[in-house]
C-alpha cells in the first residue's frame, strides 16, 4: 500500500512540473491581448474569418467576448446540446448516477476490494433512483408534449450554413469581402435572423490606418496609458487591456514592448452591418517584447525580447467615416 501511494504521488508531482511547463508561455506570450483571442466581430463573432496568405489557418475562436454565442440559451447556465439529448436536468441525474457508481468502483479499487467491491451497499438504492428517473422522464414526455400542442405555428430549429471569401494583401486592390449581403442562413419561418451584413471597399488609406494602429496601440500598451488606449479601440477592448495592465501590476510587472514593424498583412473580409463597419485583417509583425520587474527594471524569467507574431486584428468604426475613425475591436492568434 505504501509503494503504491509513493507511485502515485511521484505521478502528481510529474504532473504538476507538466502543468507548470504548460503555463509558461503565459509569460512568453505578454503583448496585448495576452497572446489570446479576445474582443467582439459584431454578429460574425463566432463564425472564423477567412483565410488569408498571412494567416493561411483557421484563427483561434474567441476566449473572451462581450457577444452572446448566438443560439436561445446557449451560453445560460444548464444549457444542453439537442446533439446530446435533452435537458441538463435528466442528464445531470444519469450523470450523477453514473458518477456514483464509478466512484463507488474507484473507492473498492482504493481498499483492495476490487471495481465491483464498493457496489454492494450502494445497489440497495438503485431501484429508488430508478424510480425516481422514471418519474421525472414521464414528466419530461408530459411537458414536451404540451409544449408542442401550445407552440405557435411556424416554430422550429434554426439551420445556417457560412461561406468565406478570401482578401487583398496590404496595399493590392481595394476590395470588399465577406458573406454576402443576405441574411444568415436558411432555416424555418419565423427563426431569428442575424443583422444584414453588406460588403464594403477597403483602400490603402485603410490600410495605413490599420498599420498606425498596430503600433501606436503596442506603444501605449506599454506605457500603460490607458487614456490613450481608449482612444485607440472599442469599450470592450479597452476593458481588457485595463485588466491585463492591473494584473500586471499586481505581479509587479510591467510589459515593454517596441520596435513593433509590420511584415506583412492582407485582407480577410470587410463589411457593414447596422450603423457599423468592420474589416478583419492578418497581420504578421516583429516586435520586441519583454515582460520586466517593475521595481528593478530587470527581464522576468520566460521574457521573449525579439520576436515575431502573426494575429488577427477586426477594426470597427462608424458607418461612412474616414480611416482615422477605425479602433480595434478584436484580437484573435492565428493558428
Amino acid at each position: 500500500m505504501l509503494r503504491f501511494l509513493a507511485q502515485k504521488r511521484g505521478s502528481l508531482i510529474s504532473l504538476a512540473l507538466a502543468a507548470l511547463l504548460a503555463l509558461a508561455p503565459a509569460i512568453a506570450e505578454a503583448r496585448m491581448g495576452g497572446g489570446g483571442s479576445v474582443g467582439s466581430r459584431g454578429s460574425r463573432t463566432w463564425s472564423a474569418p477567412p483565410s488569408t496568405q498571412t494567416a493561411p489557418g483557421m484563427a483561434s475562436p474567441f476566449q473572451r467576448s462581450e457577444t452572446a454565442r448566438p443560439g436561445f440559451g446557449a451560453n445560460q447556465p444548464g444549457y444542453a446540446n439537442p446533439a446530446f439529448g435533452g435537458s441538463s436536468f435528466g442528464r445531470g441525474l444519469l450523470g450523477g448516477l453514473a458518477g456514483g457508481l464509478l466512484g463507488a468502483g474507484l473507492f473498492g479499487l482504493l481498499t483492495g476490494n476490487g471495481f465491483l467491491g464498493g457496489i454492494g451497499g450502494f445497489m440497495s438504492i438503485i431501484g429508488f433512483l430508478l424510480q425516481i428517473a422514471l418519474v421525472v422522464f414521464l414528466a419530461r414526455m408530459a411537458f414536451v408534449w404540451w409544449q408542442r400542442r401550445n407552440a405557435p405555428a411556424g416554430v422550429g430549429p434554426q439551420g445556417s450554413t457560412f461561406g468565406f471569401t478570401g482578401g487583398a494583401p496590404f496595399g493590392g486592390r481595394p476590395m470588399g469581402a465577406g458573406f454576402g449581403a443576405g441574411p444568415m442562413g436558411s432555416g424555418a419561418a419565423g427563426a431569428p435572423q442575424r443583422p444584414r451584413t453588406t460588403p464594403i471597399q477597403i483602400a490603402a488609406v485603410d490600410f495605413n490606418a490599420f498599420e498606425r494602429l498596430l503600433g501606436e496601440s503596442q506603444a501605449a500598451y506599454s506605457r500603460e496609458d490607458m487614456g490613450a488606449l481608449r482612444q485607440m479601440a472599442t469599450p470592450e477592448m479597452a476593458r481588457h487591456f485595463d485588466e491585463e495592465l492591473a494584473e500586471n501590476r499586481s505581479r509587479g510587472l510591467v510589459n515593454r514592448v517596441s520596435e513593433v514593424k509590420l511584415l506583412q498583412g492582407d485582407l480577410s473580409e470587410a463589411w457593414r452591418e447596422g450603423s457599423d463597419e468592420y474589416a478583419t485583417v492578418a497581420m504578421r509583425f516583429a516586435l520586441n517584447d519583454v515582460m520586466e520587474d517593475r521595481t528593478t527594471g530587470k527581464p522576468a524569467p520566460g521574457s521573449t525580447g525579439a520576436t515575431q507574431a502573426t494575429e488577427v486584428w477586426t477594426f470597427r468604426r462608424p458607418a461612412g467615416a474616414g480611416p482615422e475613425a477605425w479602433k480595434l475591436s478584436a484580437i484573435q492568434q492565428a493558428a
